[in-house]
């Protein structure tokens, strides 16, 4: 029994209703999809090879190739200059394992930040992760000496991505009353540690010597 239809090899004959990218890419995969459904080899279909053809002519009329290359760097250019963990905030990461884990290299990438704005000295704090499980993105939590920190999507809604409070020392886990910060406020360490500061009550930290050059 053969399980191949006939429909590709007609639409692959007359393409004519197929005028945009995602139409004929949708006709591509179709086709894809019923050549392995009936066993038959993708690369040599007829009906694949024509319409993957008449997709370079639905093409044929869009910039060309040095237009649309410039168009692509420049789109990554304006990429690397906004900040992945507010668009990831914004559509969250919840069921997509390759976002969570930029959430979670971005989040302590951003914590780190942020203790360096604080002043904190490399062996006064931690920063740990826990992924939890795929519903939700986990958080990143900044401890230290006098401050906890936490980053999360979600669970407190927008605007209250970022908890923080004063602790003791690095075993005090509980601390005094919760704070709350953005996203927003995050990518903009200086400012937020500054923030945080006055809202603790921490003291500024203290300016670094001049190193003298002999």
């Amino acid at each position: 029994m053969s399980y191949d239809v006939a429909f590709r090899y007609g639409q692959a004959l007359d393409p004519s209703a197929l005028i945009t990218i995602g139409t004929t890419l949708h006709a591509v995969h179709a086709a894809i999809t019923d050549c392995r459904n009936a066993g038959i080899e993708v690369e040599s279909d007829p009906a694949v090879i024509l319409l993957v053809r008449h997709l370079s002519h639905v093409c044929a009329d869009r910039p060309d190739d040095a237009e649309l290359r410039r168009a692509c760097m420049a789109r990554i250019t304006d990429l690397r200059n906004r900040p992945v963990l507010k668009t990831l905030a914004l559509r969250g990461v919840a069921y997509d394992e390759p976002a969570k884990r930029l959430f979670h290299s971005e989040g302590r990438a951003a914590l780190r930040r942020l203790a360096e704005a604080l002043g904190l000295e490399e062996d006064t704090f931690g920063i740990r992760c826990n992924k939890a499980g795929p519903a939700v993105s986990g958080e990143i939590t900044l401890h230290g000496e006098t401050l906890w920190v936490q980053f999360s999507l979600g669970p407190f809604g927008p605007d209250r991505e970022v908890r923080f409070r004063k602790v003791r020392d690095r075993q005090d886990h509980i601390g005094e009353r919760n704070h709350w910060g953005s996203v927003r406020e995050l990518v903009e360490p200086e400012r937020f540690a500054a923030r945080i500061r006055r809202e603790l009550k921490l003291a500024a930290p203290e300016p670094v010597a001049p190193r003298l050059v002999a």
